[in-house]
């Protein structure tokens, strides 16, 4: 004989309901004898309490009544109006009283299951087979504790026994779920999902061969589906696992299933009701699962930490016998405890809706000790959730913890499970889903997913997006690492995809709305979808989209940009980013800010950590002034207007070449650089020379070309002025002054010997000479490509990759 049990979902109308009729059928035909379980249809349950509730505010519950019924008979000619009648009598009466006792609410919700029994064996019936609906209070007796009764194992397997001896062994009962009755013959129920817990009795008392348990999901998941999408399903699992899931609130399995099947050794196999029968193997639940090395998370909400401090506590005995006598007194059930080393403190997790009444308990146990200042502190901190990791224990955490503090989630309460293969942590409520999503993928061997918000989609950011969906099949084959670029913004459009964008993400993001807030929009995506290890890409030249980097770090991202204008904002904001993204522990990089993808500011950046005094910084820190300096003092021939339209055209100018010819873009990233040693300067301690007239520099971009022999005549003039062993170069430059003890900082156009390194720079190329007290007068040299689209894309990923691998 083999008990089958059917949830609510697969006992709802249309489908399922076909399905459940077919699945008892076969085991019917094939000489199984099939016991059958059966919980209340769909939300029977949940609309039952919702009647309940408007009945006891005097609000208006007819029309919900009727849609109740309508739903509950539909598809059938099954008559249940004594059903329907006693649950309108009853709610007739609480709304004369204005309440509703225990007692009167378990016999409402008892009518979800006996409409259901009645439903299923009415349509077996009409399909020609012998079926008989059974109330579970005529086989389980329980004690009186309303809404969560204890069951009276004796008196019920005796029950239970006696009723199916008597029983013909051709008909199919089908009995009822979660409901049962007490000694005094009053009607009970076994808590939520208390079907689960009649069928193992059932399946306990008649030594039945297998428990199955039929639901809407295909078995139990290293996690639930609905939060973590990569979950997978396990085959096979211990009772001990089982029983560890089912304690931490595993939706599939009742608290107390496990323990009648693992008294008599009975298999459970949970299956979905809507997968061929074929293929639908689900998982098992034995003493003897094949891979005994099973790891799953689950999680229980609505849970307060009761914190408990004083002093002297120290050596007082019975303190924590005095906490939960208190606790006892008024049922108050505690999950997880941690105590101070020194015994200052304690804190224990409750229900939340225990919360109150626990820090009440404690205030009065403890009353004398709070007048007399022993005890300071009892407070309830209210909104937790309770996270277990089942099969992990404490020496294999250390990535999983990482990978949390990495995405900004501080556990409150780490606990570890007696006997040591069950962590619990304690997290605030609104981290629970992503906080399972990152120690998912911590403990089984998936691809790191590094979700990218991408904001500026201009030469740079293109060619950037380009890149990662070009690389990011190798990084995943690679790397074990997937690049998903989830938000793609401007200043005016944003587009989300949690899957990650593709190629034609351009066409897809035209089709979007206009946004006003971005930031707050891709934040917010993130937040709703639980994505893990964020990194938002500045490639824009904004102050607007700079100034909300604390933003970024403070709701989890990391940042990486192309963006020089937060590195060059007041000192005193500068600092304050840097404030924002140590405490959130958030990481900043921005290499290409000066030398496009030159290794130019980490190698700065090791340079100073490691104690090597700088003394000189010099060199071509625009590529764009290099090209066309570069360009003027290879060919004599070649005009200034030529020179700067060549520029333009590569793409190394802007389109108003004065943006270049200012040196504010090299003054800023003197500035940058100087700031990587720790000196506090401001943008206006740069003595920057700007190449544009001061007549020309208020002039429209128009006037300014007409004009433009003014200028032209000026630069002329100081080519003519150099040796032929001399070439011009845009400087910038960082000199350490030993006597003021300050940096002497300049940008300007300079005379530099055609033979050194900075007057043998080609083309568009940066070329820096670090000079350092060990290094004496033989520099560092950096010298590569230092404008162009690609090459700073190019360096914008190497900082995406260095971040992601710190994720791994």
């Amino acid at each position: 004989m083999r008990v089958l049990k059917f949830g609510g979902k697969s006992l709802d109308n249309g489908v399922g309901l076909h399905k459940v009729l077919g699945i008892i059928l076969d085991n019917y035909n094939q000489g199984k004898q099939p016991t059958i379980i059966v919980s209340a249809r769909g939300d029977a349950t949940d609309r039952l309490l919702h009647l309940v509730d408007l009945a006891v505010s005097d609000r208006a519950y007819e029309d919900e009544l009727d849609s109740f019924i309508t739903h509950q008979q539909a598809e059938s000619t099954v008559d249940l109006c004594a059903e329907f009648d006693r649950i309108e009598d009853l709610l007739r009466g609480i709304r004369l009283l204005h309440e509703c006792s225990s007692k009167t609410k378990d016999e409402i919700v008892s009518f979800g299951e006996i409409i259901s029994s009645k439903f299923i064996t009415h349509e077996l019936i009409q399909k020609g087979y012998p079926a008989i609906a059974v109330d579970a209070g005529d086989l389980i007796i329980t004690n009186s504790n309303y809404g969560n009764a204890d069951v009276d194992i004796k008196a019920s397997e005796l029950q239970t026994i006696s009723f199916f001896e008597s029983l013909s062994v051709h008909l199919i009962p089908i009995i009822t779920g979660f409901i049962a009755r007490s000694h005094a013959g009053n009607r009970t129920t076994l808590g939520r999902n208390g079907s689960n817990y009649t069928a193992a009795l059932v399946a306990n008392f008649l030594n039945a061969s297998i428990l199955e348990n039929y639901t809407h999901v295909d078995g139990i998941y290293t996690a639930n589906p609905s939060v973590v999408k990569d979950a997978k399903k396990i085959e096979e699992l211990s009772y001990s696992d089982a029983a560890e899931l089912s304690q931490f609130g595993a939706d599939i399995l009742h608290i107390k299933t496990i323990e009648p099947l693992q008294r008599k050794d009975i298999p459970l196999r949970v299956l979905n009701t809507f997968v061929c029968a074929t293929t639908n193997t689900g998982t098992l639940i034995s003493s003897r699962p094949q891979d005994r090395s099973v790891r799953a998370l689950a999680s229980l909400s609505h849970k307060a930490l009761i914190h408990f401090e004083g002093k002297n506590m120290l050596g007082r005995a019975g303190i924590d016998a005095r906490i939960f006598g208190a606790f006892g007194k008024r049922k108050i059930s505690a999950s997880l405890v941690s105590q101070g080393s020194s015994e200052r403190g304690i804190a224990i997790v409750v229900n939340e809706s225990d919360a109150d009444n626990a820090v009440k308990s404690l205030a009065e146990e403890f009353l004398e000790d709070i007048r007399q200042g022993l005890i300071s502190v009892i407070y309830a901190e209210k909104g937790l959730s309770v996270l277990a990791i089942v099969g992990l224990n404490l020496a294999e955490f250390d990535r999983p913890y990482k990978a949390l503090v990495t995405n900004q989630i501080i556990p409150i309460l780490l606990n570890n499970a007696i006997p040591g293969n069950t962590l619990c942590l304690l997290v605030r409520s609104e981290e629970i889903s992503k906080a399972m999503n990152v120690i998912h993928g911590e403990i089984f061997d998936r691809t790191k997913a590094v979700h990218l918000a991408v904001i500026g989609h201009g030469a740079v950011g293109k060619e950037f997006i380009d890149q990662v969906l070009a690389q990011r099949s190798l990084i995943r084959k690679r790397k074990n690492i997937d690049l998903k670029i989830f938000a793609v913004a401007n200043s005016q459009k944003l587009l989300l995809s949690e899957d990650g964008i593709g190629y034609d993400w351009s066409t897809q993001k035209e089709r979007m709305p206009p946004t006003s807030d971005i930031a707050g929009s891709i934040i917010d995506f993130g937040k709703k979808h639980y994505l893990e290890n964020m990194i938002v890409i500045d490639n824009t030249a904004s102050p607007e989209i700079a100034i909300q980097y604390e933003t970024f770090a403070s709701n989890g991202f990391d940042i990486v940009s192309s963006n020089k204008r937060a590195n060059t904002l007041p000192w005193i904001e500068y600092q304050a980013l840097r404030t924002v993204l140590k405490n959130k522990r958030k990481t900043y990089r921005y290499e290409t800010n000066v030398g496009a993808g030159l290794p130019l500011i980490d190698n700065l950046k090791l340079l100073h950590l490691a104690g090597e005094r700088i003394t000189r910084i010099y060199g071509l820190f625009s590529g764009s002034l290099s090209f066309i300096f570069n360009s003027l003092s290879e060919n004599k021939n070649l005009s200034v207007r030529e020179a700067l339209q060549e520029s333009i055209h590569r793409g190394y100018t802007e389109p108003d070449p004065r943006e270049d010819l200012s040196g504010n873009d090299v003054a800023r990233k003197v500035l940058i650089l100087v700031r990587e040693l720790d000196v506090p300067c401001e943008l206006c301690d740069v003595d920057v020379e700007n190449l544009v007239p001061k007549a020309l520099r208020s002039l429209t971009a128009i006037e300014f070309q007409e004009r433009f022999a003014e200028f032209e005549q000026f630069i002329e003039a100081f080519r003519n002025s150099c040796s032929d062993e001399e070439v011009m170069r845009y400087v910038g430059e960082v000199v350490w002054d030993d006597n003021t003890q300050q940096a002497l900082l300049k940008a300007g156009l300079r005379k530099i010997p055609r033979d050194s390194p900075l007057g043998m720079v080609r083309g568009a190329d940066s070329c820096f000479e670090i000079y350092t007290e060990s290094y004496g007068s033989s520099p560092i040299v950096i010298q590569g490509a230092g404008a162009g689209a690609k090459v700073t894309a190019r360096g914008v990923f190497g900082d995406v990759l260095r971040l992601a691998e710190r994720y791994q």
